[in-house]
């Protein structure tokens, strides 16, 4: 399975989020060769719960794994510190990221720290970003930590 076939799992989770009122950022773990472990969205609204973030909730889904370094992350926004740290905690080995223009979080300290970064810039992921940071900067700005 490719990157890119993997982040079609990411962006219709991500789609889902804003179907539901949230934040456009989904995730999807998969195993090396492009076994679905679990997929998510962000949740922080829905769920009024500030640490369910795409990755997160993916994580969850994917319930434990023995291993996770040989695992992919799959984001269809670059990691924020939090969720980078996940990736970095559980020894996760890559990340397929949709796009970091709207927002470019962790990902270089991920690279420097021997993870397998692979950013692909998907338009469809930057349009969905910057079309919802129009339309609610409030609540993007409350979901990466920023004061109005």
């Amino acid at each position: 399975m490719t990157p890119e076939m993997m982040l079609d799992v990411a962006v219709e989770e991500a789609r889902k989020g804003l179907a539901e009122g949230g934040i456009p950022i989904g995730a999807a773990l998969f195993t090396r060769d492009g076994v679905l472990l679990g997929s998510g969205h962000n949740r922080r609204v829905q769920n009024d719960d500030p640490s369910v973030h795409g990755e997160t909730d993916a994580f969850r889904n994917a319930g434990r794994q023995r291993d996770y370094r040989s695992t992919v992350m799959v984001t269809t926004l670059s990691p924020c510190w939090y969720c980078s740290g996940l990736v970095r905690q559980f020894n996760i080995g890559a990340v397929v990221i949709g796009e970091a223009k709207t927002f470019s979080g962790g990902h270089d300290w991920l690279a420097e720290n021997g993870v397998q970064v692979t950013l692909l810039e998907d338009e469809r992921c930057v349009s969905m970003m910057a079309e919802f940071i129009t339309a609610r900067p409030e609540l993007w700005n409350e979901d990466i930590g920023v004061a109005e």
